[in-house]
């Protein structure tokens, strides 16, 4: 990571890069600002139609196990558009939960699991534009899980990426059918320890 392309989130305990550029960004009062370009997403489709990386996502390294949180709202207008929280490996091997716009007009929590094709799953609908995301680093896994109130937390995807290799996590913004899609990221809280329980709901 050269140093003139590093950008340092003041909550986070290292540097951040950006995984394509993004129309623009801003970190300003302790809020992330992304704003993604149309027609951006992160998407292989298991059906061969779409093989898609070129939504804006600014990622951070990490070595071991962490736990990333933020309160997460979007301007979503068109269908999948989102806010997210990413977990990054490869090109091929990556993950999101998102606060997305369902083809039904709902706000819904949806996380994707990437292994060479993309796994995509419609979770919960959410009674609002907000929500707090909180994507867990285990020892040999993942964690997605959203809450309401930043106290309760319901689980929303338990995975793995397979070997653990080059891992980065981060924040996405993504507009797949429409013009852009500006996603907003507070509260951003960085912990570097191991969720113990990923069902107790804390």
């Amino acid at each position: 990571m050269s140093q003139e392309h590093s950008i340092m989130i003041p909550a986070l305990p290292s540097p951040s890069r950006w995984l394509n550029d993004p129309e623009s960004w801003a970190f300003e009062k302790e809020r992330l600002t992304i704003t993604a370009g149309g027609r951006t997403d992160w998407f292989i489709d298991p059906g061969g139609s779409v093989n898609i990386l070129n939504a804006p996502a600014l990622l951070m390294p990490v070595q071991g196990p962490c736990i990333l949180k933020a309160q997460v709202r979007s301007n979503s207008q068109a269908m999948f558009d989102a806010g997210v929280l990413a977990v990054y490996q490869a090109d091929d091997q990556w993950a999101k939960l998102c606060l997305e716009l369902s083809p039904q007009g709902q706000v819904t929590m949806v996380s994707v699991v990437t292994k060479v094709t993309s796994d995509d799953c419609n979770s919960v609908p959410i009674g609002g534009s907000s929500v707090y995301m909180r994507l867990s680093v285990l020892e040999k896994a993942y964690a997605f899980h959203y809450s309401l109130d930043n106290q309760t937390w319901n689980l929303v995807r338990y995975f793995s990426l397979g070997e653990r290799r080059n891992l980065e996590i981060g924040f996405l913004s993504q507009s797949p059918t429409g013009g852009g899609c500006t996603a907003n990221f507070t509260e951003i809280t960085f912990l570097p320890q191991l969720l113990s329980d990923i069902r107790s709901g804390v």
